[in-house]
């Protein structure tokens, strides 16, 4: 994060919001949202590439970092993670919507966000790396279920297989024991094995273990319910995609229906793992400021 970064507070439901702010005050904001386990860091090789341009925003949700963690599963639900995002949107930009760069389980949130109503006025642009769209996922994954073809099952069973994981993530016991061998070499070796990430660029933050543990609650309020019930979510503001294709984790072909979804959709393919926030900061600054100088 760049060091001339404004710390503020933001208070939302009860939890209380790190926020961090710097680049230039008279530029259009654009507001950074961290997914699983990380914190406003991941952006710290992006932040110095947007600040020029952009007032730059990035907050610690709710859970992890310098923010508030809320004990009960329920609180973790994407409605009220939406709701943060928008807290944090209203008080650093009152009066002109903000653009959006979202990662992981922060792209999840924002999907959530993106689908409300007040979204046409509040969001100008999101741009989402490796973070579905659950009910876009749920109706994609039930579309080649329900019409089966050799491509689509496989296609089905592939992402299953990546999204394991998230099965063992359900049962306290077992997700801490995971947490517990997927970092045992340390974080910034977890992310070379999983990701390609070069170690020298990693920054760990100290509360990755308590982030880790406390964010299963992500993955236990909101996976079963939406895959297995999806709701038709139509996104109506500009929408960009920047698809890892050698993400392991999210499989790059379940965006093939997101068109269905969104009325205005740009897409961009990168050679990049999971967390190209990190090994590939350079195509993710640049690509979104190329598609957010498209929209004016």
């Amino acid at each position: 994060m760049s060091s001339n970064a404004v710390r503020t507070t933001v208070v939302n439901e009860g939890i209380r919001l790190a926020v961090f702010e710097s680049g230039n005050p008279e530029g259009d904001p654009i507001v950074l949202v961290h997914g699983w386990p990380d914190t406003h860091e991941l952006w710290s090789h992006i932040v110095p590439q947007l600040e020029d341009r952009f007032r730059v925003i990035s907050y610690d949700s709710r859970g992890a970092g310098e923010s508030s963690v809320p004990t009960e599963q329920s609180a973790y639900k994407l409605a009220r993670l939406a709701s943060d995002f928008y807290a944090v949107a209203d008080a650093v930009s009152p009066d002109a919507p903000v653009h959006v760069l979202a990662h992981d389980w922060g792209a999840v949130e924002v999907w959530e966000a993106a689908a409300q109503p007040q979204a046409k006025d509040r969001i100008r642009s999101y741009t989402s790396i490796s973070g579905p769209n659950l009910d876009h996922l749920g109706k994609w994954s039930q579309s080649r279920l329900r019409r089966p073809t050799l491509t689509g099952i496989k296609q089905v069973l592939a992402q299953t297989r990546a999204s394991w994981y998230t099965v063992t993530f359900h049962i306290p016991g077992l997700s801490t024991l995971r947490i517990k061998r997927q970092f045992a070499k340390g974080w910034p070796a977890f992310l070379e094995e999983f990701s390609g990430v070069d170690p020298k660029l990693v920054n760990q933050n100290p509360t990755l273990w308590s982030d880790a543990t406390n964010g299963t609650n992500l993955y236990r309020a909101n996976i079963i319910p939406l895959l297995t019930n999806p709701r038709d979510r139509y996104i109506d503001i500009p929408v960009h995609l920047i698809v890892n294709t050698e993400d392991v984790a999210v499989r790059p072909y379940h965006y093939d229906d997101t068109g269905k979804w969104v009325k205005n959709l740009t897409r961009n393919d990168i050679p990049a793992g999971h967390w190209s926030p990190i090994s590939h900061a350079d195509d993710i600054a640049r690509l979104t400021k190329e598609f957010i100088e498209s929209l004016d």
